[in-house]
């Protein structure tokens, strides 16, 4: 048995020899040290021998499986640091080559002049406030004085999911939550998504989106709304922008006006752009309708108010002289990435 040993010994000096991977290693240890290996199996021999060779091969066989488990442990650190050179030399980064270009997003063209209209009005000292898309109809109309036989209570115009909800038409019932829930002084703009029943073309889509302005306190006059949409006005297109009021008529405002710009093109010469006019429509506005503050619990003999709105799309066509709203929710980056 003696013999056996130093055989395995002699065995698994020239097997080291010839190993080159931590892999081969590992079935070294296994071929020689393991629970089925060579010295194993000849340990398990030991009940044959006499009391006397008992302690002498179990010293020897003890010797022998340090100095394997001592080589095994001086061949890993050996291939582990050549394993390492190794990685490091095909890894060699070469400075003079040049770097990959990384591309970075930007924020969405209706996001950013989203943004930026808020800032404005954040500048002004109005709160931004927001509503569900899917809202009441006596939110949406009701309580905004719009009659039963409205159009824009047509099916055809609108999204019911039934008689009592659908998707919101516009972003005034915002403004309605609002009042409800909070006494004057009240000063807030509502931006957000708005559904109509539109066919899509270059001018329409039944998603697109609103910004709505509510101011509502003691005192508040037609004066106010003028200088608060001048000061709009001038932060959006320029400080030579001039605003035209024209009178019109909203269920919820009265008086009510639409309001112009003079045309970012021509200056208000008449172009192409502004057929001819001078002047370009930006948004509706008026003087909260005292039946729309009494619906929400203010008293109009104390309070006085007035809203405004404009579409988010028609603004940001203007400003990067875009000529197909549609453009705005393809996602074709060669559209997007210009912005």
């Amino acid at each position: 048995m003696r013999e056996q040993l130093q055989n395995i010994k002699t065995q698994a000096e020239e097997f080291l020899k010839k190993i080159s991977s931590i892999s081969e290693l590992e079935d070294f240890r296994v071929k020689f040290l393991g629970k089925k290996g060579e010295l194993t199996q000849v340990l398990r021999q030991m009940g044959s021998l006499s009391p006397e060779e008992r302690p002498q091969i179990g010293q020897l066989a003890n010797e022998i499986r340090e100095y394997l488990e001592e080589k095994i442990d001086e061949a890993k650190k050996a291939l582990t640091q050549k394993m390492r050179e190794e990685k490091i030399k095909s890894e060699v980064i070469d400075v003079t080559m040049p770097g990959k270009k990384i591309k970075t997003a930007n924020l969405h063209p209706l996001t950013q002049v989203m943004q930026e209209i808020e800032d404005i009005f954040i500048g002004m000292g109005f709160e931004i406030a927001e509503g569900p898309d899917i809202e009441y109809t006596s939110y949406n109309f009701d309580l905004l004085n719009i009659p039963k036989d409205h159009p824009s209570r047509d099916e055809q115009d609108t999204f019911y999911i039934n008689d009592d909800i659908l998707l919101r038409t516009q972003t005034s019932p915002v403004q309605i939550r609002v009042m409800k829930s909070q006494k004057p002084p009240i000063r807030v703009i509502a931006p957000g998504r708005v559904f109509r029943s539109d066919a899509v073309d270059a001018t329409h889509s039944p998603l697109f989106h609103q910004i709505e302005g509510l101011v509502v306190d003691k005192g508040i006059t037609m004066g106010d709304l003028k200088g608060t949409l001048e000061v709009f006005v001038k932060s959006i297109y320029g400080e030579d922008a001039k605003v035209r009021f024209r009178p019109h008529h909203f269920p919820f405002t009265e008086p009510s006006a639409e309001v112009d710009v003079s045309c970012f093109v021509c200056g208000g010469k008449g172009c192409s752009v502004c057929k001819g006019e001078g002047w370009i429509e930006i948004l509706g506005c008026g003087m909260v309708h005292p039946k729309v503050l009494e619906n929400c619990g203010i008293d109009s003999e104390v309070y006085s108010g007035f809203a405004f709105g404009l579409g988010l799309e028609r603004v940001v066509m203007r400003r990067f002289n875009v000529d197909d709203l549609r453009l705005f929710f393809e996602n074709d980056i060669r559209f997007l990435k210009q912005f």
